[in-house]
């Protein structure tokens, strides 16, 4: 590429683009904080966002392995939402039911300093640790199934999928393996 040819390229589509990705990405920008990692799942979630819906609406791959892309980047975004909204509570709450919480209440002391009551029952207490106990499970759960999507299948599994199959189901054998995992391969 010639510098002219470059310098013309950054004027006509660069700048562009430039501002173009500074409006898409605003909110996430205004907010983005260098000390947690919250604000680049932000990031990553709006940019998947974006890919799923031009994907889906332009996307120029054939059906079958688009439509298997589209439904892993949307479950990966169904996962950041989680994550994002810190939903696990609310979640286990739908399988054991709500949570018991009281107001706080303490007890003075006499001598300046007071102490928390628990006012809970002993099933109460219970309950409440099953729900914790189901949302850090479900927590863990999502966060492994979020970056195991990203990662994706190993082609090398692939090889020995195919070394398996018979020859005559060999020219559908990608399609039959393949899940739509694997960022890499999340592009048209």
């Amino acid at each position: 590429m010639t510098t002219r040819y470059r310098i013309w390229e950054f004027i006509r589509y660069g700048i562009l683009r430039f501002f173009t990705n500074i409006w898409r990405f605003r909110r996430e920008l205004y907010n983005h904080q260098w000390w947690d990692y919250h604000y680049t799942l932000e990031m990553i979630h709006r940019s998947l966002s974006i890919m799923v819906v031009k994907l889906e609406k332009d996307g120029i791959e054939e059906n079958i392995s688009r439509g298997k892309k589209v439904a892993k980047i949307k479950r990966a975004i169904q996962l950041l939402d989680n994550r994002l909204n810190d939903t696990y509570i609310e979640q286990a709450e739908a399988e054991f039911g709500k949570l018991h919480l009281k107001p706080l209440e303490s007890e003075d002391l006499g001598n300046g300093t007071s102490r928390l009551l628990d006012t809970n029952t002993k099933e109460e207490n219970e309950h409440n640790k099953r729900v914790f106990k189901l949302a850090s499970t479900i927590d863990d759960r999502e966060w492994r199934e979020l970056w195991n999507i990203f990662k994706g299948q190993s082609i090398l599994d692939y090889e020995k999928y195919f070394k398996t199959i018979p020859k005559e189901e060999q020219a559908d054998g990608w399609n039959n393996w393949y899940n739509g995992s694997d960022m890499r391969g999340w592009w048209d």
